[in-house]
């Protein structure tokens, strides 16, 4: 299934134990067995890309589905991305639109934003699988994902999806070394979190600010970088991150001037770098420890 890829930026893995991952993969197959025949939520991104390659292994393409969600959150280079995967692993999907843009906790865009986001996802799964007869619906979730501030997990929960990554006690570190044992693409796929996640907490969210991100990130995209974030700050601020060994490439002449007028276009008056370089969820550097679990608590609803 090898096949060239628009993912070439280095990731640095840590070191993965050999019998270690072959009793874990193992695992993985063996439960997915067990599942029968599964609905994926899709994204394209690196676990769910590698489970589905294994859904297939180990059901056969006749019991696997996957469902790729359609939403103004979800850049378009991404929903391109992963039918062009489905169709790479010969996987049949479908896309269904999904509305948490008109949820209005979603637009308040509190901490525990991505909770809406998932329960609208999968409140979407559930009636395809069961119009398709099959026994489960599963996502990419996977073992460092349960460490880290992710109150999407609390909807996964609560609507019985299953996610044998994280079952199988797989990290991120392990999945890139599963798909490159079994050519996928995306092994070194950079991680991508929904257009969402460039808003600070509070400030709202509308599907014309969303638009104006995904133009800002695709410009620079286009300019060559690889891992791009546009923290939008204000309506005429912007926060570029980039990873720090492209920094160099941001201060060519050209392409400096390139970013800075495509991104004044797009409206931005003020346009920083951030010097920290880019890093997954930058946004949840301002909570605290306490705030993090009380936007994890089902309480906090």
């Amino acid at each position: 299934m090898s096949q060239s890829s628009v993912f070439e930026l280095p990731i640095a893995d840590s070191p993965v134990d050999a019998s270690l991952l072959e009793a874990k993969e193992q695992r993985l197959l063996a439960a997915l067995r067990g599942l029968s025949s599964v609905v994926l939520g899709f994204s394209g991104g690196v676990d769910s890309t590698l489970l589905l390659a294994c859904a297939k292994e180990a059901l056969g393409k006749d019991n696997v589905l996957a469902v790729i969600g359609i939403s103004d959150t979800y850049p378009e280079r991404e929903l391109a991305e992963a039918m062009r995967l489905a169709d790479l692993i010969e996987i049949p999907y479908r896309t269904v639109r999904t509305e948490e843009t008109d949820v209005l906790k979603f637009q308040e865009n509190p901490p525990d934003r991505c909770y809406y986001c998932k329960t609208e996802l999968f409140s979407k799964l559930e009636p395809i699988r069961e119009s398709v007869g099959f026994a489960h619906v599963i996502d990419g979730t996977n073992l460092d994902d349960l460490g880290e501030f992710r109150p999407g997990t609390r909807a996964r929960t609560e609507q019985e999806v299953v996610s044998p990554l994280a079952d199988a006690q797989l990290t991120k570190a392990e999945i890139r070394e599963l798909s490159r044992k079994r050519g996928l693409p995306t092994s070194e796929k950079p991680s991508f979190a929904c257009l969402s996640s460039r808003f600070p907490y509070h400030t709202s969210i509308d599907k014309d600010k969303l638009k104006r991100i995904d133009a800002a990130e695709n410009l620079l995209y286009d300019l060559g970088f690889k891992v791009v974030r546009v923290r939008y700050h204000d309506d005429k601020t912007a926060r570029v991150e980039i990873g720090v060994k492209e920094f160099q490439k941001l201060l060519e002449e050209d392409v400096r001037q390139a970013a800075l007028q495509g991104l004044k276009a797009l409206g931005f008056v003020y346009i920083t770098l951030d010097l920290q370089g880019f890093r997954s969820g930058s946004m949840n550097e301002v909570l605290t420890e306490d705030e993090k679990q009380s936007y994890l608590s089902p309480h906090s609803n």
